[in-house]
């Protein structure tokens, strides 16, 4: 019987081999640059220019655009409602409105006779434009004479309650002074915050509370996807990768880049008879995302690559390519460079 490699059967259980050449090039094609196929072939020098420009200015203006909806969605998310709050509970405390004429008040007369207000323990008060209620006309005043430096949908105040929103507006929370002050307090919030879960009594808390969002059933997939992303960013438990491989993973055939992170399972170890890596393979174009494959350590191929590089490739899908390999180790070296023997000289 012919051996495999002269038209014989395959072995079983054994994917087609392909050199070392075919899949990483071989040691001589290293030192030679890879000829790209020019895809600015058929684009006008206009053209390329604009792309070239783009291609300048999009990171810096995209990377500016997320801050901008990243401070703009605290800003309308989190710091308006606090300085409402604030200011509604201020003006709760400070308000001075009167229903009407106390019966010991001094009646206030235009120069027709009509009676605009009254005199009360000292204060001038005047009528709201709407309703019947009274308030200081020196808050009436204020507000009048600064109406220009209040937001848009607070610069026509009409009832007496929305003046004093007004004045305390103008008077004791004006931006410069509201933003920093509410975002420290805000910081506040969740360092204490922190510190509650941190003990015991606060896991339990957000353990139901967690228990009571997994039974909706459309918010628990929210929550899910949301508290993924966070935890990633936020947490304090960084994975640490230890090396790039490649791993033919979902399929033989198919290799895909992944990131040592242990040595795998004991249990599996013990089960298997054999040594095991275990392998976070991230998913593109989010590689704060992915699967846990438990991967035999012979079956593993070690690339000369930086995590950077890596997660460079993974989230530009494949697009922003590492430089040319300098180096690839493999443990699969009698795999990877099997060759069939050269025929004999006839």
């Amino acid at each position: 019987m012919l051996p495999w490699w002269r038209g014989g059967p395959a072995r079983e259980m054994s994917p087609p081999l392909i050199s070392l050449n075919q899949r990483h090039g071989s040691e001589a094609n290293m030192d030679t640059p890879e000829t790209t196929p020019d895809r600015s072939i058929g684009r006008s020098p206009l053209q390329r220019a604009i792309l070239r420009g783009g291609s300048i200015i999009a990171p810096p203006l995209v990377t500016l655009l997320l801050i901008i909806w990243l401070i703009s969605g605290i800003e309308h998310y989190v710091l308006l409602p606090l300085e409402t709050a604030a200011r509604t509970v201020l003006v709760w405390i400070t308000a001075d409105i009167l229903e009407g004429p106390p019966p010991n008040s001094v009646p206030l007369e235009d120069a027709q006779g009509k009676v605009t207000g009254f005199i009360y323990q000292g204060i001038e008060y005047v009528r709201s434009p709407i309703g019947r209620k009274y308030l200081p006309e020196d808050i009436v005043g204020w507000v009048d004479a600064n109406a220009d430096k209040l937001p848009r949908d607070m610069r026509d105040p009409r009832s007496a309650v929305d003046y004093y929103h007004a004045y305390i507006k103008l008077r004791y929370m004006p931006r410069w002074f509201t933003i920093p002050l509410l975002m420290l307090v805000f910081l506040s919030v969740l360092y204490f915050v922190g510190r509650f879960l941190a003990a015991g009594v606060g896991r339990f808390f957000v353990t139901g509370f967690e228990r009571l969002i997994h039974q909706l059933p459309l918010v628990s997939n929210v929550y899910g996807s949301v508290k993924q992303v966070t935890d990633f960013v936020l947490s304090e438990r960084e994975i640490e990768f230890t090396r790039v491989v490649a791993v033919e993973y979902p399929r033989i055939g198919i290799w895909s880049l992944g990131f040592v992170t242990s040595d795998s399972l004991p249990p599996l170890k013990k089960t298997l008879q054999d040594e095991l890596v275990s392998i976070f393979v991230p998913t593109s174009p989010m590689p704060m995302t992915g699967f846990t494959i438990n991967v035999r350590r012979r079956d593993v191929i070690d690339l000369d690559l930086t995590v950077d590089q890596a997660i460079q490739f993974i989230v530009s899908c494949g697009v922003v390519a590492p430089p040319p390999l300098s180096k690839v180790v493999t443990n699969q070296a009698s795999l990877l460079t099997e060759k069939p023997p050269e025929k004999p000289p006839t």
